[in-house]
């Protein structure tokens, strides 16, 4: 086991944001991700949405980022393993795309339950 130090914990956020790097870099959905993400958080402003509502926007925000590294990590992965056409890695790979599919789908109804009322 690794001995805990202050620059190893450093040395692990970097990779983290390296992670941060690519999937923008690599993954064009990350870029539609954030722009409903940067109009959410701007809607919020100026609706001047309650605390629990900034919650529910910020956990939604987090998981589809979260779901969508993991996907592309995933994708990546598999490209790997598999470069030739494989039905199982097909499956696999749809089955993580369908993950971010229902998280964002549940972000927007989210968004839509929130933001909705009081634009109306």
């Amino acid at each position: 086991m690794k001995k805990f130090t202050p620059s190893a914990r450093l040395r692990s956020f970097k990779y983290a944001f390296d992670g941060l790097k690519t999937l923008f870099a690599d993954e064009p959905n990350a870029w539609i991700h954030l722009s409903a993400a940067v109009s959410a958080v701007t809607a919020g402003f100026l609706l001047h949405i309650s605390s629990n509502e900034w919650l529910a926007v910020i956990i939604c925000i987090g998981i589809v980022f979260a779901v969508e590294s993991f996907n592309t990590a995933l994708e990546n992965l598999c490209d790997k393993v598999s470069p030739e056409r494989n039905d199982v890695i097909r499956k696999v790979k749809d089955l993580a795309a369908a993950a971010v599919l229902v998280v964002s789908i549940a972000s927007f109804i989210t968004g839509l339950i929130i933001f909705v009322p009081k634009i109306g």
